[in-house]
């Protein structure tokens, strides 16, 4: 199939923008995982997190920040050549798109699932699938959906409820207790870029099914595949 990147990396001319390398790559490794049927992200990431890059998005940026660890899986797999978006860009694709009004460009404003899915669809050609949840104690019933995305698919899962983003990198599920367990990537930290104290203090960790709030959930999640029919809700 066309779809996939199959030339080796070490093999292939890859022109790689330089900002590459210079954020946490993925910072999940060495923990350990709860018992129950693992399914995880498979690849490389970059964790990108509030008050990088200069820009004070505290309260407002975090779906930016899932999105743009999103967009640098598909480049570290070699998906794309496209470098990650800044906020801004990430705002001027929704308004060419017709999606937001000019004031939109440069301001604090928060996008949620529906936006990230259309950015990766505009500026990647990534296609995703939306998961509305009710409830959040109702995503313990999309436990098998989630497991099927991380098997099949094995990308960062964006999660946006209420006035908050997470990004999703796995999950594990004991089908007899039904206890859901959920590897969550936090974009809401604001300290240094040090594995240790971000794998300590919870910012990057196993999380249960108390993360979910009693909001309404959307995620987004992203197909690995080309040539899907574009997104859809599930």
């Amino acid at each position: 199939p066309m779809d996939h990147p199959y030339i080796r990396s070490t093999n292939a001319i890859v022109f790689v923008p330089a900002k590459i390398g210079q954020r946490l790559l993925n910072v999940h490794e060495g923990l350990s995982t709860p018992e129950g049927q693992p399914a995880l992200i498979r690849g490389t990431y970059e964790y990108y997190h509030y008050t990088q890059d200069n820009i004070d998005d505290s309260g407002w940026g975090c779906a930016y920040r899932s999105l743009q660890t999103i967009e640098s899986w598909y480049l570290h797999q070699n998906y794309t050549t496209k470098p990650v978006q800044t906020h801004r860009e990430i705002q001027t694709t929704l308004y060419e798109l017709g999606h937001k009004k000019r004031d939109f460009v440069g301001s604090n404003s928060w996008i949620g699932s529906f936006e990230v899915h259309t950015v990766l669809k505009k500026y990647m050609g990534v296609d995703s699938k939306i998961l509305n949840i009710a409830s959040g104690p109702l995503v313990i019933d999309h436990m098998y959906q989630l497991i099927d995305h991380f098997e099949r698919q094995g990308t960062p899962v964006m999660i946006g409820g209420g006035v908050l983003a997470y990004t999703l990198l796995g999950v594990t599920y004991n089908d007899k207790t039904k206890k859901a367990m959920f590897l969550i990537l936090d974009p809401h930290y604001t300290g240094k870029d040090d594995v240790n104290s971000i794998q300590k203090k919870g910012w990057c960790a196993w999380k249960d099914i108390s993360i979910f709030k009693k909001d309404f959930y959307n995620m987004c999640l992203p197909q690995a595949k080309g040539g899907g029919a574009g997104s859809s809700v599930i």
